[in-house]
This record gives structure tokens, C-alpha cells and sequence, in this order.
């Protein structure tokens, strides 16, 4: 707390002396020490509890430097990551993940006019401008398409939300192309997703989906233990595959959750895989 403080006072001392530079850098830097905090936690209460002050205090970071791409999609991961795991509230997580979504929304505009408004695009034309996008520019478009399908699920029962996974997919494709080992190739476990969310009589690709989470896991040596929980959770239990299913939960509960970037999702894989292990018998 202490360092906090001295931290802010910093921020204000810089800003009465005028030197944005300086500010902008700063700022950037705190919103992505802070996004790197939220993720390596291993206390998901501490983090529920502690979350709403930061989402704050970024907000207020943003507001002094609007235009700072850095802290606009550190305040988009933290906002959907947050409405993600912990709101349960319908009208609630609709409103953070609407706020996500605005942030990454803002961030692609100030990165280039282009980009402005993407979203609301038709699909040829949002497909066409995603495909100019370059390796150095993943991490604005995988931050972006997370804050999507966050604020899609948030809005599930809305149609003109729902029309654009489309698009989400398309993103994450992109992703996976320019580069797929980005975020531990946590786009791989998106377009898994995709391809298991209907059964095959209605158009899902079971298999296709067992590739990518298959992928997935090689590209994070295992870490990633959300890519095992939606494995089982969408692919053996859509193919009745009880083996499949218990050993990846198992494997998950085993596993250390320690690990950078990954250690507050771990802890989330591990209640998930808990959960999904004590209904086993009845959806087998």
C-alpha cells in the first residue's frame, strides 16, 4: 500500500510539473505490472475482494490519458477478466463487459482510424481489415477479441450480440496465424471452443476442436490448465469419453497452478475441474 501511495503521489507530482512523457510512460507501465498482478495471483478471493478498487483506479488512469493504447487494454483485460470470473449477475457482468469491450473498442481507434468501430463492420469488411493486420499487432487483436466474446456471453440472449461470433472467430483465427503460441496459445482454446459449442448433427466439429485444445496444451507444456477443464468440459463429455474426461480433470488437480500469466486462471481450472469431477456420474 505504501508503494501505492508514493506511486500516485508520483502521478500527481508529475502532472503539475507537465511531463506527459514521462506520465505516459509510467502510467503504461503500472497498468501492465498491475494486469501481470491480477493474473499471477493465486488467491482467487483476494483477488474478487481487491479488483473493484484497481478497476478504479484505472479508470481514473485513463481518464487523465484517454489515448494511451497501453492502459486502455490493460483496463479492457482486467474488465473482462473480472466480469468473466467472478459477476454472476446478469445486468452486471453486461455492464463490465460492455466496458471491456469499449476499451479494447478504443484502443484499435486510437492504434489506427481504421480499426474504429470494427466490430460494427460487415463481415467481408472486417475480415478484409483483420487480414492487414501484422505480427507485432496480436496482442491489440487477441485483447480485443477476448473483450468480444466476453461481452457476447454477458449478452447471450441477445441476437445482435450473438451475430458477431462470427467475427470473434475470425479474430482468433487471425490470431492463431500470425502468431499462435501468443497469450500460451490461449486463441487455439477460443476457436477449440467454437468448434465444440453444437454437436455434430448441428454443425459442430468435435474433432476440429480436439486438435486445437490438443495444440493448445503442446504450446503451454501442459500450464495452461483452462485448456484441459474446456477440453473435457466440451469435447469428452460431447463425445461421452468418461477416460478422457476424468484423466484430464485429474491432471488438473494435480498440476502445479504456479505459473506466469497463468497462476489466477489455474486456480479458477481448479475449482472448474472439482465441479466437473463430482457431476461426472451423473452426465456419464
Amino acid at each position: 500500500m505504501k508503494h501505492l501511495i508514493q506511486f500516485i503521489a508520483l502521478l500527481i507530482l508529475l502532472s503539475i510539473t507537465g511531463c506527459s512523457s514521462i506520465l505516459s510512460s509510467a502510467t503504461s507501465r503500472f497498468s501492465n505490472n498491475l494486469s501481470n498482478a491480477f493474473t499471477n495471483n493465486d488467491d482467487l478471493e483476494t483477488v474478487e475482494s481487491g479488483t473493484a478498487a484497481y478497476l478504479l483506479l484505472i479508470d481514473s488512469l485513463i481518464e487523465g490519458d484517454p489515448k494511451n493504447e497501453n492502459l486502455l487494454l490493460a483496463g479492457s483485460k482486467l474488465y473482462g477478466a473480472y466480469s468473466t470470473v467472478f459477476v454472476t449477475e446478469t445486468e452486471r457482468a453486461k455492464r463490465l463487459s460492455k466496458k471491456a469491450r469499449d476499451y479494447s473498442d478504443r484502443a484499435l481507434c486510437v492504434h489506427d482510424a481504421k480499426l474504429c468501430n470494427l466490430l460494427e463492420q460487415p463481415f467481408a469488411d472486417f475480415s478484409a481489415i483483420i487480414r492487414t493486420l501484422k505480427v507485432d499487432e496480436v496482442s491489440l487483436l487477441y485483447t480485443s477479441g477476448a473483450a468480444w466474446a466476453s461481452w457476447i456471453q454477458a449478452n447471450s440472449s441477445d441476437w445482435n450480440a450473438v451475430a458477431n461470433m462470427a467475427k470473434v472467430q475470425a479474430t482468433m483465427e487471425r490470431v492463431v496465424e500470425l502468431d499462435e503460441t501468443y497469450s500460451h496459445g490461449q486463441g487455439h482454446v477460443y476457436l477449440a471452443v467454437f468448434a465444440t459449442l453444437l454437436p455434430p448433427a448441428l454443425g459442430g466439429k468435435p474433432e476440429v476442436g480436439r486438435e486445437h485444445f490438443e495444440r493448445a496444451i503442446q504450446i503451454s507444456a501442459g500450464k495452461d490448465l483452462i485448456a484441459k477443464v474446456e477440453f473435457a468440459r466440451r469435447y469428452a463429455r460431447m463425445t461421452y469419453d468418461r477416460p478422457l474426461h476424468d484423466r484430464l480433470l485429474q491432471e488438473v488437480l494435480d498440476a502445479d497452478p504456479v505459473a506466469p500469466g497463468l497462476t489466477l486462471s489455474n486456480m479458477l481450472a481448479k475449482r472448474q475441474a472439482r465441479e466437473l469431477l463430482a457431476s461426472a456420474d451423473k452426465y456419464f
